[in-house]
């Protein structure tokens, strides 16, 4: 019998967590489509600014024309942006992002790291608490960002890295997040913020495009250029954002079957245990009545 009270609590005890696991999925889902239309529409704009801003970095590489962002030196001094969540329950999301941290440290700014010139920024509070433990230089951390996600409040922090970049407070600056690529798949990217590059992605050069800039092109450098980083790092800050709801829902799919699962092995071990009680029952009512008879 306590065998059989033990596994019904550990039955009531998995249908509990299924029915919190299943509410979160369902939540999740919910703040998926949300957060996922923003990103589908931000995408095109996006990637038609990047092109045009590597293409007026490209045409004015050899001009009089002073690019600040585009400003290439040895990387002596690194910022590291690390973009986690807020929460846990995502699967692997902030692991990944945290293992590829550590492994930009070990294989590329090893030297940078022993002198104490790689500093690191943390959106989110799981990869806060991780490097605070790390005791690593660490700007003041930005968790609180998630709860209000907005162009206006991200390009307020997109200014103040810029403004440290201009002000050689850093020779470079990197984006280490995880891309929104659907609900169960999170691509991890590194990239490149600062300085702005001037050849497309796989150092090809090509010829730039025709473009007609006015007023000149020294005014869309003060125009476009800063719009276009605040967009590029509006949109890795959305994609982790997105990225983070689908490694939730898909997680808790994951835990509500698991639970199911155990459900059904558990109340087949309980019918069988419950029928060999009943079994060994009626086997002591018909031992008890032979001896009787004898």
């Amino acid at each position: 019998m306590e065998n059989l009270k033990a596994i019904r609590i550990r039955i009531t005890s998995f249908k509990s967590t299924r029915q919190i696991t299943s509410a979160m999925k369902m939540v999740s889902a919910a703040k998926l489509r949300k957060a996922q239309d923003k990103i589908v529409r931000l995408r095109p704009y996006a990637k038609k600014l990047h092109e045009l801003l590597v293409d007026l970095s490209q045409s004015i590489a050899d001009s009089e024309v002073d690019n600040v962002y585009g400003r290439v030196s040895s990387p002596e001094k690194v910022l590291i942006v690390v973009v986690t969540s807020n929460r846990g329950l995502c699967g692997a999301f902030n692991t990944n992002v945290i293992n590829e941290t550590r492994m930009v440290i070990s294989e590329k700014y090893s030297d940078q790291f022993r002198k104490g010139n790689l500093m690191f920024l943390t959106i989110g509070k799981k990869g806060f608490d991780y490097f605070r433990k790390q005791k690593v230089n660490m700007l003041p951390e930005q968790n609180n960002l998630f709860n209000d996600l907005t162009f206006d409040n991200v390009s307020r922090m997109a200014e103040q890295i810029m403004s440290s970049f201009v002000s050689l407070e850093f020779d470079r600056v990197e984006l280490i997040y995880n891309q929104f690529k659907n609900a169960a798949v999170q691509n991890l990217t590194n990239e490149v913020f600062l300085p702005v590059e001037t050849v497309p992605p796989g150092n090809v050069k090509i010829a730039p495009t025709d473009y007609i800039y006015e007023p000149d092109k020294e005014g869309i450098i003060k125009e476009l250029i800063p719009k276009s980083l605040k967009i590029q790092f509006y949109k890795a800050i959305l994609d982790s954002f997105v990225a983070e709801h689908g490694a939730r829902m898909t997680a808790m799919h994951k835990a509500t079957d698991n639970a199911t699962d155990l459900i059904r092995d558990l109340t087949l071990q309980y019918n069988k245990a419950r029928q060999a009680t009943i079994t060994n029952a009626i086997l002591e009512v018909v031992n008890g009545a032979e001896a009787l008879r004898g």
